[in-house]
């Protein structure tokens, strides 16, 4: 049976939005990275059957496309742009699989950018006379009374399993800690950025300062807004077979709808389904990367998964980056590509997004 190999994994620095990248278009940001995972592959543009790119604020216009014509790949390669706001970057590596998986292409370059800073501003509409709105959050239910606000949900959540605003704090403390210490040699550097300027030392102290958004969700344990890209280079098993061409197995993974109103746990399902899909039992893990959109959302997927804390987010999360939302499923994906070289074993991935979306993806060295 055919299968599919990750060759290689790269990112950009994680940069909070109007910083070093503010100037920099969606492509700008994304081909540089692009093209370096091709480096590390060992393959030309001309290899490449297939980009896809996970966006969820740009203006249309299939940036998967414009990211292929200005990194310099082959007219030929269409390009497809995906948005599933959050878990787009994890859903846009698993679509990569499944083209590889069904012989339609052998060489997938995946992943997603996101720009913040250069978001357009979006209007709504009326069929009456009232004039535009202006707005940031899209609609993700048809219900406005279950589409909550997210940091509000990650707030319920917090309150509905009882997790206290000192655990939300610690765990955004540990996850800038980890960053701090992290390998930054997969980070491309752009303008002069090599790593992630937003991690610092958080302390307790700045937690107790850190101004309120919603109940126990404060600025300090909720992710920020974020400029970035992260890609991956997906071949079919017998492509790297012929090729002489070693990577990590990429072994499958979710994705599944689940309760809009809390959002944050939508990962569990995704977890354990793959989980149970593949056979792989959880003190079979190695490493495990969990997106920290808001610590809170955090520490129930892990709770809730029965993942043990202590194989999580090693090198830090998203809450010592930044959030870059049609990236980060991608970014978790490259940075547990590099966890397991060195760990070794079984690793996942898992994200959560606004409508209740969770998506998950298991690699093996």
């Amino acid at each position: 049976m055919v299968g599919s190999v990750l060759l290689s994994a790269r990112r950009s620095p994680i940069v909070p939005r109007n910083g070093a990248f503010a100037g920099l278009s969606i492509e700008e940001i994304a081909a540089p990275i692009v093209l370096a995972a091709l480096n590390d592959a060992g393959l030309a543009v001309d290899e490449v059957d297939e980009l896809i790119a996970a966006n969820s604020l740009g203006a249309g216009g299939n940036p998967a496309r414009i990211t292929a014509l200005h990194a310099g790949l082959p007219e030929r390669v269409a390009g497809l742009t995906i948005d599933r706001q959050c878990v787009g970057g994890l859903d846009a590596i698993l679509l990569a699989d499944a083209l590889v998986r069904s012989g339609r292409c052998d060489v997938v370059v995946a992943g997603g950018v996101e720009s913040y800073s250069r978001m357009p501003l979006r209007l709504k509409t009326f069929s009456d006379a009232r004039p535009p709105e202006q707005f940031e959050q899209a609609q993700f239910t048809p219900w406005p009374d279950r589409d909550p606000d997210m940091a509000q949900a990650a707030n319920q959540l917090a309150v509905t399993l009882g997790i206290s605003k000192a655990e939300q704090d610690a765990w955004a403390i540990a996850s800038h800690q980890a960053a701090r210490s992290a390998p930054v040699d997969h980070i491309v550097e752009l303008l002069g950025v090599s790593n992630d300027p937003f991690t610092r030392e958080l302390s307790e102290r700045h937690c107790a300062r850190a101004p309120k958004v919603s109940g126990s969700v404060s600025v300090a344990n909720m992710s920020v807004a974020a400029d970035g890209a992260a890609f991956v280079v997906v071949v079919s098993s017998q492509w790297a077979k012929e090729r002489c061409a070693k990577g990590v197995d990429l072994l499958g993974g979710q994705t599944i709808g689940g309760n809009p109103e809390m959002p944050g746990l939508a990962p569990v399902e995704a977890l354990n389904q793959t989980l149970s899909s593949l056979n792989i039992c959880r003190s079979d893990l190695r490493s495990v990367e969990i997106m920290e959109a808001f610590a809170a959302q955090a520490i129930a997927c892990v709770d809730g998964a029965d993942i043990d804390p202590v194989i999580v987010n090693n090198w830090g999360g998203s809450l010592a980056r930044g959030h870059p939302i049609g990236a980060s499923g991608a970014v978790l994906a490259v940075q547990l590509f590099h966890r397991i070289q060195v760990t070794g074993g079984l690793g996942m991935a898992a994200i959560a997004a606004a409508g209740g979306l969770g998506s998950a993806i298991a690699l093996s060295l």
